[in-house]
């Protein structure tokens, strides 16, 4: 194998550093997985490193599963002998032999955000925290973040003491963290939290992983958080062989805990690591690239660097302003039916991205009328279905019985006489004994004030569910499944049904199984544990379907690992893209540019950037100025697209969509007298500012003589003239010419 043939110089060099601490910058589309795979395929085949003593940590599954096949086709089944998993695929792969350390079972649940919504409310009810004070999805997000911080319970309720609110939050962490243990039950948070508090608190199981894991690599490092900083810090402090590759220009979660410090502040942790930037872009036009690289250069904390691509230019980004949101809509189908038609194109070619989920409604509705075939990426999940959730409770409890969450849930379904009052006392039983339900189950005999009726309908379920335990391990889970179904007559009941969507369920429910067939035909762990443990570690991206010919809806987060020959990327308006939390905050505003910068740097071959003049947000419509990230793209790069030049052959589809486009202008007339553009361009003929050129940067205040006082956002050099992008505290935001608008220091 002739790397230097295979590989570029900068790729090259990083495949063979292999003694050490090396930081891989790799910009978008700059081949860090082939580097990656090379470069274990390099340890294994020239260096003869044993294979199992190679940890290689990816983000998804999905990354996960395409690393391993890749270095498959170089090393043969050798990648077998390795670790090639997601953080906490490889937390779990720990704990499962050393939790018992910490006190739990090696059988401990996993629980999904359902699981832990309930158990929380669940904690709230018994310490009388009123939810319209403070909600469970704040407290679910406060305590996701102190377990990212790694900050234990007792740790936050004495930072809290001084805080009413927050001490109420931490009176719920500590009861929830003690319910989650009684039920041997972890979340996802605790997956990592728990892997390093055990490496702590056991000096003799991290020095046995040190040694196993002598080279460790880590991919998209630049979205680690804490906890998984900490992880393979702790994990790399004996050998320090460790390579982490990243962009920090991708770092687009910093909401959920990522810490770009991590990446940025890689040389602090190891003096004398060597950085290699990967800057040649393979995936996309070079108009694209410089467009991507033109938003990017205004983000101050990052690490200098450009993709640069031997591609040729491609054409332009098609800029387009529509009147309305529906009009966006409208507009963004007739593009895709004319490219249809001419370029031949397929529907899997095209990709809509935008900031928030709730815009794919006009896109759905737009594309039903227009017969395109479509599919939405973070809507809801297969797992997240009533009828699945049903059945993997079963599942659950099954494999852990000390799981009250899941006996919960499917105690009285289908119904079998135990209403809620009955559950109520038996948790309030299991409280007292601190005991799960289920073991207040086996002697419900004892349970005080329970009418004959719930001791027969229990101890009836008891059976069931102790019949299901036994055969647990007898049969695959797939027939444990089928067994469910049958036994409780849920299958039956839906089957019996007059609700239209029970037969929807119905197939659902079937799909389940066909999962568990294809689990136990790929697995080699074929238990029920390891079933759920990889049901309950599946991404929504995971399941992404190259091949299905679908337009394909998503978040730009979402969109991030992905690629798509051509993008739009639509509601491009300043207070949705960039939010408007982004315009008054300087590192908010950082991370929304980098989210601007993975959306387009996902386009290969044509990128447009669409917005409108107005559009329904919470049912009222609003005026947005286009986004300053679409004006920090250079002009040369970009043009305008007019219906003309757009829709030229488009067939009747174009005709009724330039009569709705005539209605819209003559509906929209009046109304854009008062959009942010126009008054824009009538501050600009106000008296001169005495602001000068170096007065101004991002982030000072200014005052307008009409707007009052704002915050300046963004500075673009156009030829001679400067133009601010400013965020005024009760006008919003306007785009102003700096020596025309009056403008002073605050």
């Amino acid at each position: 194998m002739d790397l230097k043939k295979l590989l570029n110089k900068e790729q090259y060099e990083a495949v063979i550093n292999v003694e050490g601490a090396l930081l891989i910058l790799a910009g978008a589309g700059s081949g860090k997985t082939r580097v990656l795979t090379y470069r274990i395929a390099h340890m294994i085949n020239d260096l003869k490193i044993y294979p199992s003593t190679i940890l290689a940590i990816t983000f998804t599954n999905k990354a996960a599963g395409e690393m391993r096949d890749r270095v498959r086709a170089l090393v043969g089944n050798e990648v077998d002998n390795m670790w090639v998993s997601t953080f906490h695929s490889s937390c779990v792969r720990i704990l499962r032999r050393e939790i018992e350390k910490l006190g739990y079972n090696k059988n401990f649940a996993i629980y999904d955000s359902y699981d832990q919504k309930s158990l929380i409310k669940q904690c709230m009810s018994e310490l009388n925290v009123n939810e319209r004070d403070i909600t469970d999805r704040e407290i679910i997000n406060k305590i996701s973040e102190q377990k990212d911080n790694l900050i234990s319970p007792e740790k936050y309720k004495k930072e809290s003491e001084g805080n009413y609110r927050l001490n109420k939050i931490a009176d719920v962490y500590m009861l929830y963290q003690k319910k989650l243990k009684n039920s041997n039950a972890l979340d996802f948070d605790d997956l990592i939290y728990k892997a390093v508090e055990l490496f702590n608190k056991n000096p003799d199981v991290l020095e046995f992983y040190q040694k196993k894991f002598k080279y460790i690599m880590v991919d998209e490092y630049q979205d680690t958080n804490k906890s998984q900083y900490e992880f393979v810090k702790l994990l790399a402090k004996k050998n320090k062989n460790i390579c982490v590759v990243g962009d920090d220009d991708q770092c687009i979660y910093e909401w959920r805990g990522a810490d770009i410090r991590n990446i940025l502040e890689f040389e602090k942790d190891y003096p004398s690591a060597k950085v290699i930037k990967l800057e040649e872009n393979y995936r996309s036009k070079a108009n694209i690239l410089n467009a991507a690289n033109n938003v990017i250069r205004n983000n101050q904390n990052r690490k200098r660097k450009s993709l640069r691509t031997e591609s040729d230019n491609g054409e332009k980004i098609k800029i387009y302003r529509a009147y309305s949101d529906i009009d966006e809509g409208m507009f963004i189908a007739a593009e895709i039916k004319r490219l249809v038609k001419e370029e031949q194109r397929q529907f899997k070619d095209f990709a809509i991205l935008y900031r928030t989920n709730a815009q794919s409604r006009i896109f759905e509705d737009t594309f039903i009328k227009t017969d395109i075939p479509y599919r939405i990426i973070g809507g809801l999940k297969f797992y997240d279905r009533k009828e699945i959730k049903d059945i993997m409770s079963y599942l659950k409890l099954i494999n852990n019985p000390m799981d009250d969450v899941s006996l919960k849930r499917i105690i009285n379904v289908p119904k079998r006489s135990i209403g809620e009052t009955t559950v109520e006392k038996l948790q309030s039983v299991a409280n007292s004994m601190e005991e799960c339900i289920y073991s207040v189950l086996l002697d419900v005999e004892m349970v005080p004030s329970l009418t004959s009726r719930a001791v027969s309908s229990i101890n009836k379920f008891v059976s069931l569910i102790n019949s299901f335990i036994r055969r647990r391990d007898e049969i695959p889970v797939s027939k444990l499944i089928e067994e469910i179904l049958e036994s409780t007559s849920y299958l039956n009941d839906l089957k019996n049904s007059k609700n239209a969507e029970d037969i929807s369920r119905v197939e659902n429910l079937k799909e389940l199984v066909s999962a568990a067939v294809e689990f136990e035909n790929t697995s080699d762990d074929k238990t029920l544990s390891a079933f759920l443990e990889k049901v309950a570690l599946v991404s929504d991206i995971d399941n992404f379907d190259e091949e299905a010919d679908t337009v394909v809806l998503m978040t730009v987060h979402s969109a991030k690992g992905l690629e798509f020959p051509i993008v739009f990327m639509a509601g491009m308006e300043n207070g949705i893209f960039p939010g408007t939390q982004s315009l008054s905050d300087f590192e908010e505003m950082e991370e929304s540019r980098r989210l601007c910068y993975v959306g387009i740097t996902r386009a290969k071959e044509k990128l447009y950037m669409t917005s409108a003049e107005s559009r329904r947000i919470f049912g009222r419509m609003v005026s947005y100025s286009q986004s300053m990230f679409i004006d920090e793209i250079a002009q040369n790069l970009k043009e305008y697209a007019s219906i003309k030049n757009t829709f030229s052959n488009s067939g009747s589809f174009t005709n009724s969509f330039n009569t709705y486009k005539n209605e819209e202008r003559f509906k929209h007339r009046e109304s854009f007298v008062n959009t942010p553009a126009a008054s824009n361009e009538r501050a600009m003929e106000s008296t001169v500012s005495s602001l000068k050129p170096e007065d101004i940067s991002p982030g000072i205040k200014v005052k307008h003589s009409k707007f009052g006082v704002g915050t300046i956002v963004s500075i673009t050099k156009d030829g001679s003239n400067t133009k601010l992008t400013i965020a005024f505290d009760k006008m919003g935001i306007k785009n102003l010419m700096l020596g025309v608008a009056p403008l002073e220091a605050v």
